[in-house]
């Protein structure tokens, strides 16, 4: 494979019992390994910190054992992958051996069929290694803040808003992930100008970091009578959640404003200023949270995404366009979307970066977004 097993530094760095590097990744030599070789390695470490975290004097140092179990739980998908591998290829390699001899025309039939089923699993578990072995990024395992607006076509664009937060939040309720709401601006027709969602699940960043940018909708509208086509926008932004000591925050640089909250929410709504907004003088970035009964949770929700904003302006460097961040610094204009969604007239969603595609919107809108992910991810593997 081309390109493959820079074995994430961070995650996956080669250690023995003693903290001495045993592999060195970034060396020319392992680098030039191949994929199966290198997976040897691997696997031989995996073994060999299950063996160590077996030893009675394991926990003497809590956080040293800490750091090899999370080390551990990031190679498990690896060798689970790796060794169904080998156990594929040791069949293929027997099925090819019974093909060559004299079978009878029924069990060379079976054996064949068998055999191309093989092939197929060979090929996917190859895509799965290959999705696993990308270099990972430092905030994979993070939770993250979600942003959705409406676009481009006023109130359906507001819709279709809504449309995209119910599929993000039943993507996330699939993978057993939980959602707390942190800012929704509804519009009377139950469209959302704005909808501020964090989160929280392990590899939650890891899956949706790429779904930030402008998605598209073609589709008859609710608020249409007359039955025509309209095509409107709505971009999504995807951030990690900030740990505390990732952004220095001043307090000085900070504007607190207060004001009574709006929507659905219980008896508190309108009759308390418990939502907080935060402006960040510097950068004149701001957040908010309405959502919470107390002012004080309202707060550290809303610096939480303050945080996240910032940082992900530092990782951007874009400075000069700090108007908004979403992710990947994207236009709402036309021909920027990543992904279509196309109910009229006919049915298809069609990602603009990878070409996958399926005719099951209903199903994507519901929440099946791991095609896309996954076509995403092995296009970067490609690379």
């Amino acid at each position: 494979f081309k390109n493959l097993l820079l074995v994430c530094a961070k995650a996956v760095q080669i250690f023995d019992a003693a903290g001495k590097i045993e592999y060195d990744i970034h060396n020319k030599d392992f680098v030039r390994k191949p994929m199966l070789e290198k997976l040897k390695l691997v696997e031989a470490r995996y073994l060999e910190m299950a063996e160590r975290a077996a030893q009675p004097d394991f926990y003497n140092d809590p956080k040293a054992a800490s750091q090899l179990l999370k080390e551990q739980r990031q190679l498990e998908p690896i060798i689970s992958a790796y060794r169904s591998y080998r156990r594929t290829q040791a069949e293929q390699e027997d099925l090819r051996a019974m093909l060559s001899e004299g079978l009878e025309p029924e069990m060379k039939a079976l054996c064949q069929e068998e055999f191309s089923e093989n092939k197929k699993k060979l090929e996917a578990l190859e895509q799965e290694l290959k999705i696993l072995l990308l270099p990972r990024d430092p905030n994979d395992d993070k939770s993250v803040i979600m942003e959705i607006r409406g676009g481009v076509g006023g109130e359906e664009s507001a819709l279709f808003a809504h449309s995209l937060y119910r599929m993000y939040t039943m993507y996330a309720e699939a993978k057993h992930w939980t959602v707390t709401l942190l800012n929704y601006n509804e519009t009377e027709l139950g469209g959302v100008k704005e909808a501020d969602f964090e989160i929280q699940g392990a590899g939650a960043y890891s899956r949706l970091k790429f779904e930030s940018g402008v998605h598209r909708v073609q589709r008859v509208p609710e608020t249409e009578s007359g039955g025509r086509v309209h095509t409107s926008t709505a971009t999504v932004a995807v951030l990690p959640e900030m740990e505390e000591v990732d952004v220095d925050l001043r307090p000085e640089d900070i504007e607190m404003q207060v004001y009574r909250a709006s929507g659905a929410g219980g008896q508190h709504v309108n009759k308390t200023s418990s939502a907080v907004r935060l402006i960040h003088k510097p950068t004149g970035i701001v957040t908010a949270c309405q959502t919470q009964r107390s002012q004080f949770q309202n707060r550290d929700y809303a610096m939480q995404m303050l945080k996240s904003k910032l940082m992900e302006l530092k990782i951007q460097q874009h400075a000069e366009k700090i108007s908004d961040i979403k992710g990947v610094q994207l236009k709402i204009e036309w021909g920027s979307q990543i992904r279509s969604y196309v109910f009229m007239p006919y049915q298809l969603v069609k990602d603009t970066r990878t070409d996958y595609e399926t005719g099951n919107i209903q199903s994507v809108m519901d929440g099946d977004l791991d095609g896309f992910i996954n076509a995403y991810l092995a296009m970067k593997a490609e690379k």
